[in-house]
C-alpha cells in the first residue's frame, strides 16, 4: 500500500491540564469524511468489571461502515469501531482474569478507534504468547464470525459444496479455510485477478470472478457479465449449493438464494453492498424449501464463557496453522477515513487495521 501523508488533526478543546489520547470521532452519520481524528480526554481510571489498554491496533470493519451511515444507530458524537488489542494499563474493582501488563484483545467494544480504550473484562481475551498484537487485532471478529458460520449458522459436512462471497475479503479468507479443514468444496466469488489468487491459495475449488474480465458473451446485467448462479449450477452439474455463506447483501441476494439446491441454506451475515429489501417468504418455497437465516457475531458470544470459548478456538487455530491471518492495509489512526474508504470499494483483501 503506498504511504499515507498525515490527515490534519482537529481537536476538540479541552483544559490545558486535561491528558489527551487520539481518536476518531463520529458527529454525524455520512461518508468517510465524517470520521474525525480529534485528541480525546484520557479515559479516567477503570469502573467495576473494567480494564483500561493502550490500544496496539484497532480492526476495521464493515459493522464499523454500517455505523457511521447511520444503518445501525449511534448516539452521537461518538468514538467508532469495535474490535483490538493492546496492553493493559489499570484495572477496576472486581476484575480477576487480568492484571496491569497483560497483553489482551478484544471484540464488541464500542470506542475502539482510541489511543486508550476502556474494555469490560467479560468481552476481552489474553493474547498467547507466540502471537503478536497485530494479528490478534486482527483475528477476532473475522476469526469468530468464521467461526460461527462454519459451527452453528451451517455446519457444513464433508463432501458438500458450499459459495462464499468474497472471498478474498477478511472474513472470506477465513471461512474458506475452515471450510477446506472439513473437506468441503468451496466456490468463491472475487473481484480481481489478485483476488482470484488470493482466494485460490487460501483452499477454493473453483473461482467465480464479477469483475468483467470474464470470457463469457451473455447479455445479463451482473458485474461481471456472466449469470452467478448459472455458474454456479455449471460447476454442480445443475444442483446448487449447499449452501450460501453472504456478507454481501444487496448485489448478491437474488444470485444466492437461486444458487441453493433443495432444501439448501443462505447464510446471510453481512450487507457490504447495502441491506437486502424485505423478502417475500414465498421465495424459499418455490426456491425448494429453502433456509435462510440473519446471524449476527454478539448473539453468538453472548456469555463470556461463549466467547472465551470462540477466542481460544480461533486463537488456537492460529497457533497450529489451521488459521492463517492475512493483513491487507495498515493505516495511522488518523486515516481512518481512507480506510474505510478503501474497505467499501473492494480494493483491499484480508483484514485492515488501525494503529495509533
Amino acid at each position: 500500500m503506498p504511504p499515507i501523508d498525515a490527515a490534519p488533526n482537529l481537536t476538540t478543546p479541552t483544559p490545558p491540564s486535561t491528558p489527551t489520547v487520539p481518536a476518531i470521532e463520529i458527529r454525524e452519520t455520512g461518508g468517510p469524511d465524517v470520521l474525525l481524528p480529534v485528541d480525546r480526554p484520557a479515559p479516567s481510571a477503570p469502573g467495576d468489571g473494567q480494564i483500561l489498554v493502550q490500544l496496539a491496533a484497532a480492526g476495521v470493519n464493515f459493522i464499523d461502515i454500517y455505523r457511521r451511515e447511520g444503518r445501525y444507530p449511534l448516539p452521537l458524537p461518538a468514538v467508532p469501531g469495535e474490535e483490538g488489542s493492546g496492553t493493559v494499563l489499570a484495572v477496576g474493582p472486581g476484575v480477576t482474569r487480568f492484571a496491569v501488563g497483560d497483553r489482551v484483545a478484544w471484540t464488541t467494544v464500542l470506542g475502539s478507534y482510541a489511543g486508550q480504550v476502556l474494555v469490560p473484562e467479560d468481552k476481552a481475551i489474553v493474547v498467547p504468547d507466540g502471537i503478536d498484537m497485530h494479528t490478534a487485532a486482527a483475528a477476532l471478529v473475522q476469526g469468530m464470525t468464521a467461526h460461527y458460520l462454519v459451527n452453528d449458522s451451517y455446519r457444513a459436512q464433508p463432501g458438500e459444496t458450499v459459495l462464499v462471497h468474497a472471498a478474498a475479503g477478511g472474513v472470506g479468507l477465513l471461512l474458506t479455510q475452515l471450510l477446506k479443514r472439513r473437506d468441503v468444496r468451496v466456490l468463491g466469488t472475487v473481484s480481481s485477478p489478485e483476488k482470484q489468487k488470493l482466494a485460490e491459495a487460501n483452499g477454493v475449488d473453483d473461482v467465480i470472478r464479477y469483475d468483467g474480465d470474464c470470457d463469457c458473451d451473455c447479455d445479463c446485467d451482473c458485474d461481471c457479465g456472466q449469470d452467478l448462479a448459472a455458474e454456479v449450477r455449471r460447476l454442480t452439474a445443475g444442483e446448487g449449493v449447499h449452501a450460501v455463506y453472504d456478507g454481501v447483501g444487496a448485489a448478491t441476494f437474488d444470485a444466492s438464494l437461486d444458487s441453493l439446491r433443495r432444501r439448501g441454506t443462505l447464510v446471510l451475515f453481512g450487507g457490504a453492498s447495502g441491506p437486502v429489501p424485505p423478502v417475500d417468504v414465498m421465495r424459499l418455497l418455490w426456491g425448494g424449501s429453502l433456509t435462510l437465516t440473519r446471524p449476527y457475531l454478539e448473539h453468538f458470544r453472548a456469555t463470556a464463557e461463549e466467547f472465551t470459548w470462540r477466542a481460544g478456538e480461533v486463537f488456537a487455530h492460529i497457533a497450529d496453522g489451521t488459521l492463517r491471518i492475512t493483513i491487507g492495509g495498515t493505516y495511522p489512526l488518523a486515516r481512518a477515513r481512507d480506510a474505510h474508504a478503501d474497505l467499501a470499494a473492494r480494493r483491499t483483501t484480508g483484514k485492515l487495521l488501525l494503529v495509533p
